[in-house]
């Protein structure tokens, strides 16, 4: 009785036997999501522009018992993707998750009344452009085995100022993702985003945290101890719990939730 009991309280790993396929493979987040989904026991297939970050994180994963490829893949080329996406469906023959980490390329720090055009509009194009090549090139194939979890990004909701573009870019997204999940919800598809409150250790966020600061007259630190004392934890989220939330979100312990915004913030708004 007492083995029988172990047993059925020993850890299984949430995402055992799963294919992910993570482009932004070698960002931060990207990096952060592919090694928490390895942990999870998820075979991770990485892609990036640059194969040397992409492959640094596979041969960690392969180090610390995980399984991982990598690949060299440009988001905003659709042919690239389709092709990559190819290879992967054909080696694992079911793709589960989808995991885009890509970041917005996106201008901060001008008001909206001085920003030019082109550096308004260029990440709103972008974003929508290369996530929604992504999201389709794996869903095509996700529909065919009647599941499987699309996952992106985006930014916290609250208005500020000099966001440039990138607030509509992360609306755009957001859209894109609802839309695709009344199409895909039939086909047993989800659709899942991640608003995330900006990681203080985060290399890429910590670069815009310092075009506000400096234009605030303080510190990046300074402006992240006041971001984080305006949070209900009064803190801001790490990049690893953003991985262990997108962990989660990817198994099927959350297998009746699609269409969703997931606050990953620490409090920064709420959304009850």
């Amino acid at each position: 009785m007492t083995t029988h009991a172990a047993n059925m309280l020993s850890p299984v790993p949430l995402l055992r036997e799963k294919n992910a396929v993570i482009y932004g493979g070698g960002g931060t987040i990207g990096s952060a999501v592919a090694r928490a989904f390895a942990r999870e026991g998820a075979t991770v297939f990485l892609a990036g522009r640059t194969l040397e970050r992409v492959q640094a994180v596979a041969n960690d994963i392969s180090r610390q018992g995980g399984t991982a490829e990598a690949a060299q893949v440009d988001a905003g080329d659709e042919r690239a993707i389709e092709k990559h996406v190819g290879r992967v469906a054909a080696k694992a023959r079911q793709i589960d998750i989808l995991f885009d980490a890509v970041g917005v390329e996106d201008v901060q720090g001008t008001p909206l009344l001085e920003i030019p055009l082109e550096d308004f509009v260029h990440p709103i194009i972008t974003a929508a452009r290369t996530k929604f090549a992504t999201a389709r090139a794996v869903a095509r194939h996700m529909v065919q085995h009647g599941s499987g979890v699309i996952m992106t990004i985006t930014g916290e909701p609250t208005p500020a100022t000099d966001l440039g573009g990138f607030m509509p870019a992360c609306e755009a997204v957001e859209g894109i993702w609802r839309t695709l999940a009344f199409e895909l919800g039939p086909y047993g598809v989800r659709l899942i985003v991640l608003r995330s409150a900006g990681s203080p250790d985060a290399p890429s966020v910590q670069s815009v945290v310092s075009v506000h600061a400096e234009k605030r007259g303080v510190s990046p630190d300074e402006y992240n101890t006041d971001r984080g004392t305006r949070t209900m934890l009064r803190r801001l989220p790490l990049v690893a719990e953003v991985a262990n939330a997108a962990t989660l979100l990817a198994s099927d312990r959350a297998s009746a939730m699609t269409a969703m915004n997931a606050n990953v913030t620490c409090g920064a708004f709420f959304d009850l």
